[in-house]
């Protein structure tokens, strides 16, 4: 089971948090029947675009997503 490593330009605390985060969120989506695909959906991810997913990786990927910076709207 390979999980990422704090990436470079994040503070590892907020990667910490970030995973914790992701790691209940797919909990529940486990363990109410839902598939990875769905807790991608969730939080605004296409599933097409990852290969081999399973479980661990949609943590990694939600947690990816929590630490990113939020993109401008236009008004």
């Amino acid at each position: 089971m390979a999980h990422l490593s704090t990436p470079d330009h994040l503070n590892p605390v907020q990667w910490q948090q970030a995973q914790g985060v992701a790691r209940q969120t797919c909990a529940r989506f486990f363990r109410d029947g839902s598939t990875p695909e769905d807790a991608l959906k969730a939080f605004g991810v296409s599933a097409g675009e990852i290969t081999s997913l399973d479980w661990s990786r949609a943590v990694d990927v939600i947690a990816q997503t929590l630490c990113s910076a939020p993109q401008r709207r236009a008004a």
